[in-house]
């Protein structure tokens, strides 16, 4: 172990409970016990000697009394909408064709996978190693891994299944099978780097069920999967491995969601062993209770990166709907949550059904069957739409195929909704101050007062504190700068979740929270709400608050803003307020949209843009006490970059003003942003 990761280790220890390390060292005990369970690639599943020595037949032999869960009626499939089912056998016929779009790269070898390599650094992870002794982490080891674990999630599969299950073409079939024996063959039990996350393990065992139903119609399902040694063995030691190595304390989050909705579905549906009641009850039980943890009261994911909402809540559904299905329902207060968690990213999307981009975002998916899209949340809307009665302020979206294959399990339920669209979530911090459709084109401004993340760790949050993020028409023009990368490159993940990316205050060089490692804060700042003005109508029109980011400094200093929207005048106006008796240096920072463009003349930027064929303007009137400066995509230092979805960046231009603050206690600088 180097000196780098002896002080991460440290620093990772100092954000955990007594009870929490207790748990962990019996948990590194228990890996160690286990290398003797290793299975070495192709050796067969039977000479397991130390379980076979056990019993009398291994625990996934196969018995007559096998069944498995399909979908309830073919009206299904019919139900597709004729758009959504173009695209979703466009992308499989990509996959037939070798390509398969992931995460900011093209596979080009989906006629043969090869399950260990990272396009991106051409490294290839380990295959052989024992699972607990791979470094994921490390780039010179594995490359860059959530390439290599993304392509073994099988979405690409499911795509595939679902192609054969509208088409009936059984090359789809053909192909998927193709792909799932090679992954059985070249991952067994505890071997390489494809057993080192539990939150892969869970959503490949999602994949696989939904993978197993939409073949159902293939005379070579059965063949595939119940009759198939190895692949009874997977699906057995993968819920093993769920039941036993589960995320808990400073790390219980979307992961331990992840893993309970994959051991559950698994149980369920695979209930071919004679542990599959522990299983499906334990896990049951469990995403219960964590939903609830990583959930506020009012529906918000806790984790503090909206994208991780969509996630969690996929999850979350996918699990509730395969208990329904199978006779084994979940409680109706987690319902009554999908249903308020599904409300949050209705209220909150733009009119281009875009939603907010704060904190981390790896465009996770907890089951593909519909073709790639730009934007994940009209399809999700479309879930909660076939799911829940919906009320008049939903955005219309249009079915999709997994909207219509998971609603075609269960029925329709009653749910309780505000009677007028929020704008305001106060216990995630999330306020939103939008222009109506009766003044134009939307104006739509997420403001920030929220908790820097989940947990002790934090481990998705951004030192965002008081940001802004500001659409026109669903254009970004002051934007959320991303994620982009979360495993190597460490100067691009510092900066796509610094302070100096956001549009918010950074003072004498420093994030508002401090940063211990890639998914690690060792101080959080903390956000208050300060006032919040509404109309008549319920909507927000001006919003202020402030954060304890830089009370650490000598002397300390407190950061204070307020936005208010001017809807008929279609101005914003942003005022911070620094309080601090010291000269502290400040650099207040804005994004801008990569569709912008912008000139600058004196403290006046003009921004230009085009939405649908029409040229849009605005002006950026920029506070006169400041050195303003103009970048785009400079890399040393990383400034003026957007990341439009994982794995992708690209330049954008940034605005940063330099000042001081003065000895006399206050200081106070204004921002306006005039549309049209």
């Amino acid at each position: 172990m180097n000196s780098v990761d002896l002080e991460w280790r440290i620093r990772r220890l100092s954000k955990m409970s007594a009870s929490e390390v207790k748990w962990r060292l019996s948990d590194q005990v228990r890996r160690r016990r286990w290398a003797s369970r290793q299975i070495a690639p192709e050796v067969s599943p039977l000479s397991w000697a130390p379980l076979s020595a056990r019993r009398s037949t291994p625990p996934w032999d196969w018995a007559p009394d096998i069944t498995f869960h399909d979908l309830p009626t073919q009206d299904a499939l019919v139900a597709v909408p004729l758009d959504a089912r173009r695209e979703l056998i466009a992308a499989a016929d990509e996959i037939m064709g070798g390509r398969w779009h992931l995460l900011g790269s093209v596979r080009q070898d989906m006629e043969d996978p090869d399950w260990f390599l990272d396009p991106v650094t051409g490294i290839r992870a380990p295959q052989l190693d024992y699972c607990f002794k791979v470094n994921h982490r490390a780039e010179d080891v594995t490359g860059n891994v959530k390439q290599i674990w993304e392509l073994s999630r099988m979405h690409h599969v499911t795509v595939l299944a679902a192609a054969f299950s509208l088409s009936g073409d059984e090359r789809y079939a053909d192909r998927a099978a193709l792909h799932l024996r090679s992954w059985w063959r070249e991952n067994p039990f505890l071997s390489g780097v494809h057993w080192t996350s539990g939150i892969e393990t869970g959503l490949r065992l999602i994949a696989w069920v939904w993978a197993r139903r939409l073949l159902s119609g293939w005379d070579k399902a059965e063949q595939l999967f119940e009759c198939d040694e190895s692949a009874r063995a997977q699906v057995w030691w993968h819920q093993e491995y769920l039941a036993t190595f589960r995320s808990r304390g400073s790390s219980a989050n979307n992961h331990v969601i992840a893993e309970a909705a994959g051991l559950l579905v698994a149980a369920l549906s695979f209930d071919w062993f004679a542990e599959s009641t522990r299983w499906r009850d334990e896990a049951a039980q469990v995403l219960e209770e964590e939903l609830q943890r990583n959930t506020f009261p009012s529906g918000v994911n806790r984790e503090m990166a909206f994208e991780y909402h969509g996630f969690v809540l996929e999850l979350a559904v996918v699990a509730a709907v395969e208990a329904e299905w199978a006779g084994r329902p979940l409680s109706s207060e987690l319902w009554a949550l999908l249903a308020r968690m599904f409300d949050v990213v209705a209220a909150t999307l733009d009119v281009k059904l875009r939603a907010p981009r704060y904190g981390d975002g790896d465009d996770g998916r907890a089951l593909v069957l519909d073709g790639p899209t730009a934007e994940r949340w009209p399809g999700l809307l479309a879930l909660g739409e076939s799911l829940f009665e919906t009320p008049q302020w939903w955005p219309a979206v249009e079915p999709t195929v997994a909207s219509s294959l998971v609603a075609s399990m269960v029925g329709r339920r009653a749910a309780v909704h505000s009677d007028l669209r929020p704008s305001h979530y106060a216990d995630a911090g999330l306020t939103l101050l939008r222009s109506p459709p009766s003044d134009g084109d939307e104006i739509w401004c997420r403001c920030d007062a929220g908790p820097h993340g989940y947990l002790s760790i934090a481990a998705h949050g951004h030192a965002d504190a008081l940001a802004v993020e500001v659409r026109h028409n669903g254009t970004d023009v002051l934007a959320d700068p991303g994620t982009y990368c979360y495993h190597g490159e460490p100067g691009w993940r510092s900066y796509f979740r610094s302070t100096l990316a956001h549009n918010t205050v950074e003072v004498a060089g420093s994030d508002q929270s401090t940063s211990g490692g890639p998914f690690l804060w060792t101080r959080h700042a903390r956000s208050t709400l300060i006032d919040l003005e509404t109309d008549a109508d319920g909507e927000v029109t001006e919003w202020s608050a402030e954060h304890n980011g830089y009370l650490g400094l000598t002397p300390p200093l407190r950061h204070r803003r307020s936005v208010r929207l001017l809807r008929r005048l279609r101005r914003l106006e942003i005022v911070d307020t620094l309080e601090t008796a010291g000269g502290h240096p400040f650099r207040l920072a804005f994004l801008l949209g990569p569709a912008v463009e912008a000139r600058m003349t004196g403290r006046e930027v003009g921004l230009a843009w085009t939405e649908g064929g029409s040229e849009k303007c605005a002006t950026l009137s920029l506070p006169e006490d400041l050195t303003w400066t103009l970048a785009r995509g400079a890399t040393d230092p990383h400034l003026g970059w957007y990341s439009p979805r994982f794995g992708e960046k690209q330049p954008t231009w940034a605005l940063v003003g330099e000042g001081a603050c003065s000895q006399t206690d206050l200081d106070i600088v204004t921002t306006v942003l005039q549309f049209g």
